[in-house]
């Protein structure tokens, strides 16, 4: 609701200015230089990026407008998880996790927080370092680079789609004036007509390069800084998993592996350890009677 407010005023602002300045409005609606600035835009963008950016860009966008984010309760199921997980590793065999981490589909401590099983990529984050202690060859330090690599790469691949929207931001006030060069041109071929209808013309084409500029400021650069927050959001689930399990790996009792999770959430999203102790007890109570 945020971006479309914020676009509600932008535009009332704009618009409202120029009339009360005594400009008509329908002057500003030149329909083929918006064609020319927008299919331009959208050409280049499929151009520059695979089907795959493409495609995610779209989502990115849907995810960014809506505000869907991590939220509090996504970071309680998480901990909550990650808290199960740590206390049967310290009290079950190696067989009996090993269940629940190769086939998280099917266990029923996963199925207790269906909200981070549904997240494929969430889960076999989970999955793949759980292995990797189970194992039991892989020193802490190994793990944690081996972490740190991996939420760098998927950070490189979640932010692609902000920074193709950057890069088409970056090109709109450019072909904002392509679309008044060509305006102005069409204008050249009228000279011989009455000023009034070549002043229109000229007009028609300054509208180009005011639309590149202000959709380019005033629309895509701040939806795709929208993107970017919302994907960064997204990432940092991964560095809470993260910190969670390192500690677990290096001798802290699982309550306090959670703490060091909840640490890492940013402060206007993070639970109170009230709230986070509540939870994994819940979440221990739902086990047992699972079992």
């Amino acid at each position: 609701m945020s971006f479309v407010i914020g676009l509600v005023v932008t535009m009332g602002c704009m618009l409202g200015g120029f009339a009360a300045l005594g400009g008509h409005l329908i002057v500003l609606w030149q329909p083929w230089e918006f064609v020319i600035i927008m299919g331009s835009a959208l050409g280049t963008f499929i151009v520059a990026n695979p089907t795959k950016v493409i495609k995610d860009t779209g989502k990115a966008i849907v995810q960014a407008v809506m505000e869907k984010t991590p939220k509090r309760r996504d970071y309680l199921d998480i901990l909550g998880l990650l808290h199960v997980l740590m206390r049967e590793l310290r009290s079950k065999s190696r067989t009996e996790v090993e269940a629940h981490i190769d086939q998280p589909g099917e266990s029923a401590l996963f199925a207790a927080f269906p909200n981070v099983l549904k997240n494929a990529e969430i889960t076999t984050f989970i999955c793949d370092y759980c292995r990797l202690y189970i194992i039991g060859n892989v020193k802490t330090f190994e793990i944690e680079n081996l972490m740190d690599e991996e939420i760098s790469a998927i950070k490189h691949d979640k932010l692609k789609p902000y920074q193709a929207l950057t890069a088409i931001g970056d090109g709109l006030p450019a072909l904002g004036i392509v679309a008044a060069v060509l305006g102005v041109i069409k204008a050249m071929g009228a000279l011989d007509q009455s000023p009034e209808l070549l002043g229109g013309l000229i007009g028609a084409a300054m509208v180009g390069t005011f639309a590149g500029i202000f959709v380019s400021y005033g629309i895509m650069t701040p939806l795709a800084y929208k993107v970017k927050v919302a994907r960064s959001k997204e990432c940092h689930v991964f560095l809470i998993i993260k910190q969670t399990l390192l500690a677990f790996m290096n001798g802290a009792l699982p309550q306090v592996a959670v703490e060091h999770g909840r640490k890492s959430i940013p402060a206007h999203d993070r639970p109170t350890i009230d709230e986070v102790e509540n939870e994994t007890l819940n979440g221990g109570a739902a086990m047992a009677e699972a079992a």
